[in-house]
C-alpha cells in the first residue's frame, strides 16, 4: 500500500486569544482596589508608564480652561461618560504628552518618609497562638504537648474540636483514653469553652470553668438541651418539679454564655466598601446621573523622555524595546478606558430595568437576568457577567454589589413577577411586626404574603429565604 503526502487549502475562521485581548478581558471582572494593584504593578515593570500629576489648583484663580470648557458644555448640551470615551482619538494620544523638558520629575518632593497609619496598628492575637502560649506556660510532657498542639490546629475559628478522637489516637499510635485525658486539659485553658466538641459541651465548660452558682443551669444544659432550644420551658418544670421563674433565670444564665469561644480571635475584620459607581437623583427627581469612581487609581500616561528616545537617533535595539513597552502601554490605557466604558453602558442598563428600585426601595426590585442586560446594551453575556462581579453601587437606598440587581422571579396572585430580593425584603418586614411572644411560622408567613402582598410562595420557599438572610425558626425567636 502506497502513502502518498498532498497538500489542501482550507479556509476557516476561529478566535484566536492574543495576550491583549487577555488583559482586557481579565481587566473587567477586576475589583477596584485589584485594578489599582494591577496598574501600579504595570507601571513598575514597564519604563514607559507613569503617572500623571494633577497640581492641586488655587481656588481663587480658576483655569480660563475651565470656563472655555464649561461654555462648550453648555453649547453641545450634557455629554456622558460613554460619549467622552468613544470620542477619544487615540491616534493623537501620544501628542499631548510630548513636552520639550525629557519628563523626568524628582521624587524628593515627596516631603520625606511617611509613616503609614498600618504600621502603628496592633497585630491581632490568633485562637491558635493563644492557646499555644498557655500550651507552653502549662504542665506538659513532651508527647502530651504534642498531642495538645494537634488539637489546637484543628480547632475551628469558632474554638470548637471538629476531628475525631479516634483519628488521633491512630496518628499518635495511643489510646483514645490517653487523647482524652489531654484534651480535657486544654479545655481548661482561656477561653472558657475552647476546644469543645459541640454546643452543649462548650455550655457546660463555661458553667464549670466559671462556677457559676446555678445547678439548675447545668441540669438544663446537660440533660434539657432539646426542650432549651425549643424554649419548652413547662416541660422541664414538670420534670423538676420546680417554678417557671427559677427555669426562666436558668435559662437567662444559659444566654449569657458565648456560644462561639473563638469569636474574640476572629481574624474577620470590619471591611470597608468603596463602591465603585455612585447613583444620584438629578434635580428634576425623575433621571439619575451615573458617576463612576476613580479616586485611588493612578493616572496612567506615556513617558516623554522614552517618545523623545524614540524619535531620536537611538539605536535600533533600544528603539524596539522603547516600541514593544509603548505597544504594551497604550493597549493597557485603552483597556482601562474600554473598561469604565463598559461599567457605565451596563450601570445605565441596569437602571433602565430597575428604575422602580431607585425610585422606591428594595420592595420594588424586578426580576432581572443577564441575557436582558446584554441583549439591551449589545454585548454577549459573559461580558456583562464579568462586569458585574466584584464591583458596588452607591445607590439612594445603600450600597449594593452589582450582582444585587440580578433575581429570580417569584409569581403573584395579580399576574406580576416579583424578584426574590424584593420577596425577601416582604418576608423581614412581616416579621418586624410579629408579636416576640407567639412569632409567626413558616406556614403563616406563607399565608401572610399571600394576602397582604399577593405573592404566591411554598413553605419551603419562605424557609429558605429565612435561613438565608440568617432568621431563626418560630420556635427560636420565641421570647416568654
Amino acid at each position: 500500500m502506497a502513502l502518498d503526502l498532498k497538500q489542501s487549502l482550507k479556509l476557516a475562521q476561529q478566535l484566536v486569544m492574543t495576550p491583549q485581548l487577555q488583559q482586557a478581558i481579565k481587566l473587567l471582572q477586576l475589583s477596584r482596589l485589584e485594578l489599582a494593584e494591577l496598574i501600579n504593578q504595570q507601571m513598575i515593570e514597564n519604563p514607559v508608564l507613569e503617572e500623571e500629576r494633577v497640581e492641586e489648583a488655587v481656588p481663587d484663580q480658576e483655569p480660563a480652561e475651565t470656563h472655555q470648557a464649561e461654555a462648550e458644555a453648555k453649547e453641545n448640551g450634557e455629554r456622558s461618560d460613554e460619549q467622552s470615551y468613544d470620542d477619544l482619538n487615540w491616534e493623537n494620544f501620544l501628542d499631548k504628552f510630548v513636552t520639550s523638558d525629557a519628563g523626568i520629575q524628582n521624587e524628593s518632593d515627596d516631603g520625606g518618609d511617611r509613616v503609614e497609619p498600618e504600621t502603628r496598628m496592633a497585630k491581632n492575637v490568633s485562637l491558635c497562638e493563644h492557646l499555644l502560649w498557655q500550651l507552653r506556660l502549662s504542665d506538659f510532657s513532651r508527647e502530651e504537648e504534642e498531642m495538645a498542639e494537634c488539637l489546637i490546629g484543628n480547632l475551628d475559628e469558632n474554638g470548637y474540636l471538629k476531628m475525631p478522637l479516634d483519628h488521633i489516637a491512630q496518628e499518635f499510635k495511643t489510646t483514645e483514653a490517653e487523647i482524652e485525658k489531654v484534651l480535657k486539659k486544654v479545655q481548661g485553658f482561656d477561653p472558657a469553652g475552647v476546644a469543645a466538641r459541640a454546643l452543649q459541651e462548650c455550655l457546660l465548660l463555661q458553667l464549670q470553668q466559671w462556677r457559676v452558682q446555678n445547678p439548675l443551669a447545668e441540669k438544663i444544659v446537660s440533660h434539657y438541651f432539646k426542650e432549651l432550644e425549643k424554649k419548652d420551658f413547662r416541660t422541664i418544670v414538670r420534670k423538676e418539679k420546680t417554678t417557671l421563674e427559677l427555669v426562666k433565670e436558668a435559662a437567662k444564665v444559659i444566654s449569657d454564655l458565648e456560644p462561639k469561644p473563638g469569636r474574640p480571635f476572629g481574624e474577620e475584620r470590619v471591611q470597608y466598601i468603596t463602591p465603585d459607581i455612585s447613583v444620584y437623583r438629578t434635580g428634576d427627581g425623575d433621571s439619575y446621573s451615573i458617576i463612576l469612581n476613580e479616586d485611588g487609581l493612578p493616572k496612567l500616561r506615556i513617558n516623554s523622555y522614552y517618545l523623545n528616545l524614540l524619535r531620536s537617533d537611538s539605536p535600533g535595539a533600544t528603539k524596539e524595546y522603547i516600541r514593544e513597552k509603548l505597544q504594551g502601554a497604550m493597549w493597557l490605557i485603552r483597556s482601562i478606558y474600554q473598561r469604565q466604558r463598559t461599567i457605565y453602558r451596563v450601570m445605565e442598563s441596569i437602571i433602565r430595568f430597575q428604575k422602580n428600585f431607585f425610585d422606591k426601595g428594595v420592595t420594588q426590585l424586578k426580576p432581572l437576568v443577564l441575557r436582558e442586560v446584554a441583549r439591551d446594551i449589545q454585548m454577549h453575556e459573559s461580558t456583562v457577567s464579568r462586569v458585574t462581579t466584584n464591583k458596588w453601587v452607591h445607590t439612594p437606598h445603600g450600597i449594593f454589589g452589582m450582582k444585587f440587581f440580578f433575581n429570580s422571579k417569584i409569581n403573584s396572585t395579580e399576574g406580576e413577577a416579583l424578584a426574590s430580593e424584593s420577596v425577601k425584603e416582604r418576608i423581614r418586614q412581616v416579621m418586624c411586626q410579629e408579636s416576640s411572644g407567639k412569632p409567626f411560622s413558616d406556614r403563616e408567613l406563607v399565608s401572610i404574603l399571600r394576602k397582604e402582598y399577593g405573592i404566591e410562595i411554598a413553605r419551603r420557599t419562605v424557609a429558605k429565604y429565612r435561613e438565608n438572610m440568617g432568621l431563626l425558626c418560630s420556635g427560636k425567636r420565641k421570647k416568654d
